[in-house]
């Protein structure tokens, strides 16, 4: 009994510890949270190999049931709140920092004389088994994490219809199959008998449903509260999530955002004076929309990226479907869209900001269901020559007012 009870405080303090560290990553980055992750990647290790404890049903490594079970829900937290890149990162960092201590291990072998000192000698051998794990359990780690990914964007409202439900069953499948092949790894190197392999499953299982309750309470109550995504192909899931950072810098290459299929920010830098000055040119009024998702990170916070994404390509739909055919619509940036529209006065583009808002205000957004609302400026070029970066400067003053008055509305102000 007390064996339980000091893993459940043990894991509480794991949690505790490393969610509040997690939390201040606006404060004070990432990276502390990485790193700590990966300091306690030996020591965790380390007690799965040789620092076991008897159960009722079993024995139990604390460095198996609660450190690395406990990891396993930190990089699912961290995928729910950043994305799947982000959680490559550290997976990563491990391995290869793995290796490289294996390889140094090795280079020991060539030095001809070792001091003894008293009572220490060091145990290579030992050395060796703690690289083989170390690498082992680092390589299964990588497959956990994206076997988590996946099945945690996969468990709909259908199979799993609450979000405790959700976590909970894509980690017990996943410490299910790491259970199976650590002991796989650990029984070859250090001839760890069975029992360790069904203890050690009862009490993954155990952690799971404790890290699921107590991820669940920090998302809802320290963090914005996650709702469930609708499905996705399987096969895309994490392609798309992994290489987001890709394809942002694809977006500033390329003339069409592949996401939403409108013109993009280069595009926009490109063309946008000259769109301008040939109407004023022409002594013709050109008005310029700037457009904001409202709340898209919690969109993104609350549904997962994947839902995210459609609701960028089903705005931006919305808007291109509502604009006149010579109008341009460009993706700015992130959830930002920029419309230029030519012959268009003040009081022209009012109405047609509001068409765009009540358009997408009408549009379900994602099969979940899921709706948005978007913010609009406008601002009017009519007589004198405009710099095109003015205008999105002033646009963007009226976007601000059109959010600090409650959002799903339109400001604007005439240019002469």
């Amino acid at each position: 009994m007390i064996g339980t009870f000091l893993l459940v405080v043990q894991a509480l303090i794991y949690f505790v510890t490393m969610a509040a560290v997690f939390h201040a990553r606006r404060r004070f980055g990432i990276g502390i949270f990485v790193c700590v992750l990966g300091v306690m990647h030996f020591l965790e290790t380390y007690l799965a190999a040789v620092f076991f404890v008897p159960l009722p049903f079993g024995i139990v490594s604390p460095g198996s049931t609660v450190m690395f079970s406990g990891k396993l829900v930190m990089f699912l937290l961290l995928y729910i709140k950043e994305d799947a890149e982000t959680v490559r990162q550290p997976i990563y960092g491990l391995l290869i920092g793995n290796v490289l201590m294996v390889a140094l291990a090795l280079v020991l072998r060539f030095y001809g004389t070792i001091v003894d000192l008293p009572g220490y000698r060091p145990d290579l051998a030992f050395l060796d088994e703690m690289g083989i794990l170390m690498v082992w359990g680092t390589a299964l780690l990588f497959v956990d994490s994206i076997a988590l990914i996946l099945l945690y964007e996969k468990l709909g409202q259908r199979i799993a219809n609450t979000l405790f439900k959700r976590i909970f069953l894509s980690a017990a499948i996943v410490l299910t199959f790491d259970q199976l092949m650590f002991f796989i790894g650990l029984h070859l190197v250090s001839g760890i008998p069975v029992n360790a392999l069904y203890g050690g499953w009862i009490a993954k299982m155990g952690a799971a449903l404790l890290y699921s309750a107590l991820l669940v309470g920090y998302l809802r109550y320290v963090e914005a509260r996650p709702a469930l995504a609708g499905p996705e192909p399987l096969l895309k899931v994490f392609d798309r999530l992994t290489f987001r950072h890709r394809y942002e810098d694809l977006l500033q290459r390329t003339g069409i955002d592949t996401l939403t299929g409108v013109s993009d920010r280069g595009q926009f830098e490109a063309v946008a004076q000259p769109l301008i000055d040939r109407s004023l040119t022409e002594r013709r009024p050109v008005s310029l929309l700037m457009i904001d998702i409202d709340h898209f990170k919690n969109i993104n916070d609350e549904h997962g990226h994947i839902v995210g994404d459609k609701v960028l390509k089903n705005v931006a739909r919305a808007l291109a479907g509502s604009l006149r055919s010579g109008d341009r619509l460009f993706r700015y940036g992130g959830e930002e869209f920029v419309a230029i529209c030519h012959d268009l006065s003040a009081g022209d583009a009012v109405v047609l900001a509001e068409r765009l808002r009540t358009a997408v205000e009408n549009t379900d957004l994602a099969e979940s269901g899921v709706r948005a609302t978007v913010s609009i400026g406008v601002t009017t070029a009519e007589h004198a020559p405009m710099h095109a970066e003015q205008m999105l400067s002033d646009a963007d003053v009226w976007l601000y007012r059109a959010k600090k008055l409650g959002r799903n509305r339109v400001e604007s102000e005439i240019i002469n």
